[in-house]
C-alpha cells in the first residue's frame, strides 16, 4: 500500500489536511529562491511601506524589504525551530525516562526528583531566563528547550516503561533468556515511545509558537534574519497605516500551527484509536 493510498483509506481526514498544509509550507520554504526574485534582507528605503500589489505581492516593510520573500524565507527558520526545538527534548527525555523506569530503586528516585524540581518552575519563564543568560539566538533557544522540555517526554516514557516491565510478554522474554539490553531495545522501547511520539507532534506546534513569541520579545532569532515572530513585532508600530507587515506573517504562523495541530490529532487517532 502506497503512502497516498494509506492516507486516503486509513488516515483521518484531519491528518490528511494537516499534512497537506505542512507540506505546502515545506515546499514554499524549500523553493523560496525560485518563488521570489527579491532578497529577504536587502533594504530598499525608496520602496518602504509599499502596499499589497504595488509591485510587491504582499507589500514591503518599513525599510523596503519584500514581505513575501521574508515570509517564504522565514518559513525555513520557523520549520527549523519546530524540528530542532523538539528533537533535543525528545531524545534526552526518552533516554532518561527509559533508564529511570527500567532501573528503579534509587536511580529512579533521584531522576524523578530532578524532574520534579525542573517542572516546578514556570515553563515559559524558565526558557526566557536561560535564553537571557546565554544570549538571544537559535542556539540558545534550542539549548533552553532541551534543558526545560525533556521532563514531559521523560514522564511519559517512564510511566510506559514501568507498566511494560511487568507485562506478560516481557516476563516471557526473560524466561526465554533474553538479555536485558535486548528486551529493552526490541520489546520495551518500541512500545514505550508511542505516547512520547504522539506528544512530539503537539509539542512541535507549541515550539513554533514559543519561538515566535521569543522573537517577538527580541530574545529569539535576531534581525535581519527573517522569522515570523520578529516580523510581527517589527510591524506593531505600523498597524494603523501598514497593517500587512504584521498581519501576513501572523496568518502564515497560524496556518502552519493549524496544520501541525491537525497532524498531531491524526497521529494520536492512528496510534491510539480508542483515544
Amino acid at each position: 500500500m502506497t503512502a497516498l493510498t494509506w492516507l486516503r483509506r486509513e488516515a483521518p481526514l484531519s491528518m490528511t489536511i494537516g499534512l497537506g498544509i505542512t507540506l505546502v509550507w515545506v515546499l514554499l520554504a524549500a523553493f523560496a529562491p525560485l518563488l521570489t526574485p527579491f532578497d529577504p534582507i536587502k533594504i530598499d528605503a525608496a520602496n518602504a511601506l509599499q502596499p499589497i500589489g504595488n509591485g510587491h505581492l504582499l507589500g514591503t516593510d518599513s525599510v523596503g524589504r519584500d514581505l513575501l520573500a521574508r515570509i517564504l524565507y522565514g518559513a525555513r527558520m520557523d520549520l527549523l525551530m519546530a524540528v530542532a526545538g523538539v528533537l533535543g527534548p525528545f531524545v534526552l527525555g526518552t533516554a532518561i525516562g527509559l533508564f529511570a523506569g527500567s532501573s528503579g530503586g534509587w536511580v529512579d528516585a533521584v531522576l524523578m526528583r530532578i524532574l520534579e524540581v525542573t517542572i516546578s518552575f514556570p515553563y515559559f519563564v524558565l526558557v526566557i531566563a536561560i535564553v537571557s543568560i546565554m544570549g538571544p539566538g537559535l542556539k540558545s533557544y534550542i539549548i533552553s528547550l532541551t534543558i526545560v522540555n525533556w521532563v514531559t517526554y521523560a514522564r511519559l516514557v517512564r510511566a510506559e516503561t514501568l507498566v511494560l516491565t511487568n507485562a506478560d510478554f516481557i516476563l516471557a522474554a526473560r524466561v526465554l533468556g533474553y538479555s536485558r539490553l535486548r528486551t529493552m531495545a526490541r520489546h520495551i522501547f518500541p512500545n514505550a515511545i508511542v505516547p512520547s511520539a504522539v506528544f512530539l507532534m503537539t509539542d512541535a506546534v507549541l515550539t513554533i509558537v514559543l519561538g515566535s513569541s521569543l522573537g517577538f520579545l527580541g530574545l529569539g532569532v535576531q534581525p535581519p534574519t527573517p522569522e515570523w515572530g520578529v516580523m510581527i513585532a517589527e510591524g506593531r508600530t505600523y498597524l494603523g497605516s501598514a497593517w500587512w507587515i504584521s498581519l501576513c506573517p501572523g496568518i502564515a504562523l497560524c496556518s502552519l500551527a493549524f496544520g501541525l495541530s491537525l497532524v498531531a490529532d491524526g497521529v494520536a487517532k492512528v496510534l491510539d484509536p480508542e483515544a
